[in-house]
Parts: C-alpha cells; sequence; structure tokens
C-alpha cells in the first residue's frame, strides 16, 4: 500500500490521564492465517474503511491496540505508549510478545511526518478521542481503523476494538476466541464472587484538575459492572464532561456507593486516601473503598486489553472483595 501525502494538526486535549506469550486462552498465531479475508472492511464511525490485503507493517496507535495486535500475533512496527509503560510501551503481562521493538509514537499529538517515515499499511486507532482532523491526516498515510460507529471520547468497548483489529489484520476467528475468553473470565470471577451482584459503586479519579467520577459507559465502569456490580445511579444523574462527572470536594458525598473505586493520577494514593473530605464519605469510613496504590494494577486495569485483563481480574478483584462488606 502506497503512502499519502500529509499535513500536521494539533489534537484534542485528554483530561485524565495478562497474560505471557501462549498463556491459557490465547490462541495461537496460524502460519499464512486471514489470507483469504481480504480485502477486508472495517465498518467505523467515518465510513466504511477497506484493507486491500494482509498488512505487513502495522501501526498502533489508539489506547490498547497495540496489545490487541500482539495478542493476534502481529507485531506493530509503531506504537503509542498511552500509560507510560516504557520501552515497548506495553504492561508486563505482554512482556516478551515484541522480537523488535517498536517505534514510539506520541499519544495526543502524534508526529505525522515519524508516521509516514514507518510506511505503514494499515493504522490502527480504534480508541482516542474520535478526533475527525486526527482520522483525516492519518487516512492521508494509509488506510485508517477509527472508532466504531457511535464512538468518542475513549469509549470504544474491548469488543469492538477486537473485532475490528481482528477484521483488519485478516484474523477474526482469533477475534471471536479472545472475546470469548474475556466473556469466560469475567463470567468465573462473577460466579466466585456472589456478594458484588447489585452493589452499587462509584468508580472515579484525582488529578492534578481535582475529582472525577467515571461514566456508567466507560470501560472503568464497564469492568466492574461485568462482575455484577451496578453503576451509582447519583453519579449517572450528574451531567458528565467526555467520560467523567467532575466533582467539587464539598460534593464528594455523591460518590458515595456501597464500593467506591480511586485512581490516583499524578499523585500518591495516601494523598487522596487521607483527604478529609474523602475520609467523611459513608463508604469510606466504613472501609468500602481502594485507592490503587500499585501502578502495575491500576495500569492493567486502565489498559483494559485482551492482555491486561487477566492481571486485572487477578488482582483487582481479590482487593474489591476484601473491603466489600
Amino acid at each position: 500500500m502506497r503512502m499519502r501525502s500529509l499535513v500536521s494538526v494539533p489534537l484534542l486535549v485528554l483530561a485524565l490521564a495478562g497474560c505471557g506469550s501462549g498463556g491459557e486462552g490465547e490462541p495461537e498465531p496460524t502460519a499464512g492465517a486471514g489470507d483469504a479475508a481480504f480485502p477486508a472492511v472495517v465498518v467505523t464511525k467515518f465510513g466504511d474503511v477497506t484493507v486491500e490485503s494482509k498488512p505487513e507493517r502495522v501501526l498502533a496507535i489508539g489506547w490498547g491496540d497495540a496489545e490487541t495486535a500482539l495478542a493476534l500475533g502481529v507485531e506493530p512496527v509503531g506504537a503509542s505508549d498511552w500509560v507510560a509503560f516504557g520501552g515497548d510501551g506495553v504492561g508486563p503481562w505482554a512482556e516478551g510478545k515484541y522480537t523488535t521493538a517498536p517505534t514510539i509514537i506520541g499519544t495526543l499529538e502524534p508526529s505525522y511526518e515519524q508516521i509516514a517515515a514507518l510506511e505503514p499499511d494499515v493504522i490502527l486507532d480504534t480508541k482516542s478521542a474520535g478526533d475527525e482532523e486526527r482520522y483525516g491526516h492519518l487516512s492521508q498515510i494509509a488506510p485508517t481503523i477509527a472508532l466504531p460507529e457511535g464512538a468518542d471520547n475513549y469509549k470504544t468497548p474491548i469488543e469492538s476494538q477486537v473485532s475490528m483489529v481482528a477484521t483488519a489484520l485478516g484474523v477474526p476467528e482469533q477475534g471471536d476466541a479472545l472475546l470469548a475468553d474475556i466473556d469466560r473470565r469475567f463470567a468465573d470471577a462473577a460466579a466466585a464472587h456472589p456478594e458484588f451482584a447489585g452493589k452499587t459503586i462509584t468508580v472515579g479519579a484525582y488529578s492534578g484538575t481535582g475529582w472525577g467520577a467515571y461514566t456508567a459507559d466507560t470501560e472503568r465502569l464497564q469492568f466492574m459492572k461485568k462482575l455484577g456490580f451496578v453503576s451509582n445511579p447519583a453519579v449517572d444523574a450528574q451531567p458528565a464532561v467526555k467520560f467523567s462527572v467532575p466533582v467539587s470536594e464539598e460534593n464528594l458525598g455523591v460518590m458515595d456507593a456501597d464500593m467506591v473505586v480511586v485512581f490516583p493520577i499524578g499523585r500518591p494514593a495516601a494523598d487522596v486516601a487521607n483527604r478529609p473530605l474523602f475520609q467523611a464519605i459513608p463508604a469510606v469510613r466504613d472501609g468500602r473503598y481502594l485507592v490503587f496504590d500499585d501502578q502495575a494494577v491500576s495500569k492493567a486495569y486502565s489498559t483494559n486489553s485482551v492482555l491486561s485483563l487477566q492481571y486485572a481480574l487477578d488482582t483487582v478483584v481479590p482487593l474489591v472483595s476484601e473491603r466489600l462488606r
């Protein structure tokens, strides 16, 4: 596939910042798989995108796209490191999946010149802000798999991400197998913890811009809903900005639920947990809360990829269970 002309453009600013190779439930790559799957058509919010032949040089710049490609047996030549892992830009659950280190591409403001120089056959950008200008410039370089129809602001469901990436790479059956395995793992975890069923939960964050509670359609909430929790109706009733509801310090009571989970962003967990008004929330006062103090656990949950999810389930579920009472 041939490279096209390119223009640079500033992008929207994001407000908030597993298994090893051959792991259980992960499909093994098949030699020559997908050759008959082309041309492949992927439906996106910006229209249908056709990948004419099996891509040899894949660029993965959407949140979690690189780990999705790796889970499908494809090593991106370039990738974005959304949660600042360093190195190859993936978590420890994906260790060893690259044989050749990718070129690391910027996240919010990627260098289009750098992307063009990598001569990608296809660009994966299935989970980002959904900015039309960004898509326009990327699609001038190579066919770009953008967000699915109806998605925006990093709200691409993992089911859509895996399906779209697998189709673009010519391995839709492997994508289906990965999704079935994810469903099984969540079902097993929910069955092992019936105490989660029907309990309300708030998943929030505290950063330099203050407090926020994630909306029910974000994957941080969907993770908990798949375990049996329901979103906090008091948060659901508040007006949202992109993917979260801003919460003032004086109004932290709106976050009260059967369980409260908070991501510290750019500050130690203790600085969040010890704030007096946070401690005054009834759930927090009763010990029914979790503030992430382990970066590996927090990043596994945040990445929410097919490779990071098992690590997140293995670590987050016991922490929530021991605090919910």
